[in-house]
């Protein structure tokens, strides 16, 4: 065990200060940061306990949305009865995550921060340029089954882990934030987790010391929800391929995929083809994919599970 200092933050200002120490991670219910302090991946020298916020709250806004807290848990979120009946895709897609246990404990802002499961991430004896910035990436040209076939680069390949964000992007959230001065800033979903490009351990447009405070989702929009997860067991398992599906009586509606991406993935201009059928937009949502010979499969299972998801729609 390495040494680490620890505080409570009495404000959310106060917080955002205290993590511009270097070094410094927040912590809420740990479900990602204590695996990794235990693997040593990461290896944080201060830790800002921000549960006495009070972010645990969802209350509804007056744009007709609903405002939730950072630190709601995945289990009360997955549960409120608003959620349920106006954002399905949000329960669905947070019920096909973990077990149990974790989700009790998993906050909303943990979720969209927890860091990818590549196995050359977990391996400190491997090259990763996310866990060592420069180091190489030892998963280009190694096993790559479960790691990304588009918006990848040369410096990664790995893919976003999580379920609850990729609903929350075909919802078009908005992530609201508060750094050291005290200031607000609203992100959306679309621009919130970053492609590798040549900083692959930038993961995400928050600035040193910004803490996350709440995610917005905008009015219902109606449609069947439906959340599909391709997984190699059957629970407790990240996903393979994961679609989120928004469909209207129209034929129209909204993807999202998650699984082959390093962020969830979505392309608005591929929702055109939705009357066309899930091979047409999987054609348009995956322009551009270089997938390896071992994960060259996700490309055809992103259209059978969307063509699964959209068919259980309409019916």
């Amino acid at each position: 065990m390495k040494p680490f200092t620890y505080e409570r933050a009495k404000t959310a200002a106060d917080a955002a200060k205290s993590a511009l120490r270097p070094g410094t991670k927040f912590i809420a219910g740990g479900t990602n940061l204590l695996d990794l302090m235990k693997l040593q991946i990461e290896a944080p020298q201060h830790l800002v306990d921000v549960n006495g916020l009070g972010f645990d709250k969802i209350e509804a806004t007056p744009q007709g949305g609903l405002r939730i807290g950072a630190l709601v848990s995945n289990s009360d979120l997955a549960a409120d009865t608003r959620v349920r009946r106006d954002y399905g895709v949000l329960t669905r897609a947070i019920v096909a995550g973990a077990s149990g246990q974790l989700r009790n404990k998993a906050t909303t802002a943990g979720n969209l921060l927890q860091r990818t499961r590549c196995p050359y991430f977990y391996d400190t004896n491997q090259a990763c340029n996310k866990r060592k910035p420069g180091s190489g990436c030892a998963a280009v040209g190694g096993f790559s089954r479960q790691l990304g076939v588009i918006g990848t680069s040369d410096a990664c390949i790995a893919t976003y882990p999580g379920d609850m964000a990729v609903a929350m992007r075909v919802l078009d959230a908005t992530v609201e934030t508060v750094n050291a001065q005290g200031a607000a800033r609203s992100i959306p979903i679309a621009d919130f987790h970053r492609l590798p490009g040549t900083t692959p351990h930038v993961e995400t447009a928050l600035a040193p010391g910004e803490l996350i405070t709440a995610v917005t989702l905008p009015k219902p929009i109606g449609g069947t929800h439906i959340y599909r997860k391709v997984r190699d067991r059957a629970s407790y398992a990240f996903a393979l391929v994961s679609v989120a599906v928004v469909v209207q009586k129209d034929g129209t509606g909204r993807v999202a995929v998650g699984g082959i991406a390093p962020r969830p993935w979505r392309v608005e201009a591929a929702e055109a083809a939705m009357p066309q059928g899930a091979k047409a937009v999987t054609n348009r949502l995956l322009t551009g994919a270089r997938p390896t010979e071992e994960n060259a499969f996700k490309v055809s299972l992103t259209e059978r599970a969307l063509a699964s998801a959209i068919a259980e729609a309409r019916a």
